[in-house]
């Protein structure tokens, strides 16, 4: 294989870096999976990080995913689900090691169907809207086909970003979000949130909202 990953079973804090052996593609029960494409310029330093609190409430459900040399050489994916119900933890970690492969596939399988007048800005976003949208519904259909498993009360919230060159792509679903660190010109870090929470009170065609900048 020409994948290497780095894992960490239990939600805490931690940095993650490149592997320096070559793991298997399929990913196990590990809460967060640092996961690298082999062929990207291994002398980069690239740092990620993840934090999650544990309370008092029983087993973690959180999942999150860190993907270096995502569809490109310095594309990233970084991926948070919340897995809420009584299988909650199996459903945030099959979506965590479902989706990245799935929504990349779908990305790179969609046909031409866009106006040659549209700029690439504009096709670039209609592609990955397109793709994150049709993941997301894949995703639900196979969570609800796994046998052995009652996902009637039981579910994730889903929120990723995508870098792929200079375009940054934010896709969620339900409450978890994307928040943006900016420096401002006093050298203050303000947060900036990217994504809406999306909650049963929300009045809303879709669940899923697409940014691209």
């Amino acid at each position: 294989t020409n994948k290497k990953k780095k894992v960490v079973d239990n939600m805490g804090i931690c940095i993650s870096s490149a592997s320096f052996e070559i793991q298997p593609v399929d990913f196990g029960n590990e809460n967060v999976v640092h996961y690298e494409d082999y062929n990207i310029n291994r002398y980069k330093q690239v740092i990620g990080s993840v934090f999650s609190q544990q309370g008092n409430k029983g087993i973690n459900q959180d999942s999150a995913i860190l993907y270096q040399g995502y569809g490109v050489e310095n594309g990233v994916f970084g991926g948070v689900f919340d897995g809420h119900g009584e299988n909650g933890q199996i459903v945030s970690k099959f979506v965590m090691n479902k989706l990245p492969s799935l929504l990349l596939k779908l990305t790179f399988s969609l046909p031409k169907i866009f106006s040659v007048k549209q700029n690439v800005m504009r096709r670039n976003f209609n592609k990955w809207k397109k793709a994150c949208w049709s993941s997301f519904m894949v995703m639900d259909r196979d969570i609800k086909s796994l046998e052995k498993l009652d996902s009637s009360f039981s579910g994730t919230t889903a929120v990723v970003a995508i870098r792929q060159d200079d375009d940054l792509i934010i896709a969620n679903l339900g409450d978890s979000r994307a928040v943006l660190g900016r420096k401002t010109e006093e050298g203050v870090i303000e947060a900036v949130q990217l994504t809406t929470d999306l909650t049963p009170s929300l009045t809303c065609k879709t669940l899923l909202f697409i940014i691209l900048t």
